[in-house]
């Protein structure tokens, strides 16, 4: 049976971006600065009104291609992981295999999830690895969020920016992908959620009220109940460091670098001192781009590596919509 390891990693980010600043001027009796102090971010990017997922995902890729000299020849699967597709169908990644000149002997997938996403991604690559079914292979994370987010919302438009990565993965590299922990909760599905566009309800509900905050809700948008997402994370997120520590039979002083996603500061921190994990191996990766969903990790793995921090074994936690969560180690030492 082949291991599966990641070979290289690029991002991309939209050129507009919106500062601190900016949003202090759309919302003056808003403390964005003390808010922004607080989740740890000062800027994000956001796509125009003409830019969509695959946009993003393309200049992903080819960054990925002219980085590392990929020969787009040898791609034999994409995946590509997003909650903002370019159509309700069809597939995305179909559309980037032909924008991208992949061979039409690729295969090709989308699938729907949001901040857990990269670690799931990289639990299907590596399936396929191990099953004869691929040998390279292009994994895609590409967000709009803020496509999905009321003009008025002060707290998700402080949170969240759009953005795309590119993983190769293959049968040799420079990490080895080892063991996961995945899990589910669909009992709160509720608390992170865009209610209308599928077929439950297709059809624009048309209302809008506000909250105690003044943050606008409305089921034609993003909606995020932050304090039940909160408690959501402190109570899944120590238990999957733990059991994905075990499945990888290794202890926490084993591991050399923590990346989690990067929801935002505040609950990084929480979970950094209840999970007792030393500051020098625990990694903020957000103020310049903001809570970028599925794409948060893998940026975070780039910036890393550019510092020179991916050392030994590296455990992956990511966590959010659905509920779902994942973990994994990534062992750099090979």
């Amino acid at each position: 049976m082949e291991n599966a390891y990641i070979k290289a990693i690029s991002y991309y980010l939209p050129k507009k971006i919106i500062t601190n600043e900016d949003l202090a001027k759309d919302f003056p009796e808003w403390p964005v600065e003390k808010v922004a102090s607080k989740i740890g971010i000062s800027e994000r990017h956001v796509v125009d009104e003409q830019e969509c997922v695959s946009d993003l995902a393309y200049h992903a890729a080819k960054k990925l291609f002219d980085e590392y000299s990929v020969d787009r020849k040898n791609i034999d699967f994409i995946l590509l992981c997003t909650q903002s597709p370019d159509y309700f169908l069809p597939t995305t990644a179909c559309i980037l295999q032909n924008k991208l000149e992949i061979p039409t002997s690729a295969g090709a997938l989308d699938f729907n999830l949001g901040c857990s996403g990269y670690t799931y991604g990289l639990s299907i690559a590596k399936g396929l690895i191990c099953a004869n079914v691929a040998t390279n292979i292009l994994f895609l994370t590409s967000e709009t969020y803020t496509k999905h987010i009321h003009p008025k919302d002060k707290g998700n438009r402080t949170i969240f920016g759009d953005g795309a990565t590119a993983t190769l993965i293959s049968t040799d590299g420079y990490a080895e992908i080892k063991e996961f922990s995945l899990g589910t909760d669909g009992s709160g599905y509720s608390n992170l959620i865009i209610k209308k566009g599928g077929m439950r309800y297709p059809d624009k509900f048309n209302y809008l009220k506000f909250d105690e905050n003044g943050n606008p809700i409305s089921s034609d948008y993003l909606y995020m109940n932050g304090s039940e997402i909160f408690n959501f994370t402190l109570k899944n997120v120590p238990l999957l460091v733990e059991d994905t520590l075990r499945k990888n039979e290794l202890n926490q002083s084993d591991i050399s670098l923590f990346i989690f996603h990067q929801a935002n500061k505040y609950m990084m921190e929480f979970l950094r001192k209840k999970i007792k994990i030393e500051e020098s191996k625990f990694c903020l990766c957000m103020e310049l781009y903001g809570n970028t969903v599925s794409s948060t990790i893998p940026i975070a793995l780039y910036q890393a590596k550019e510092e020179n921090k991916l050392t030994g074994y590296v455990l992956l936690a990511a966590f959010g919509v659905g509920y779902s969560w994942g973990g994994v180690v990534l062992n750099f030492d090979i």
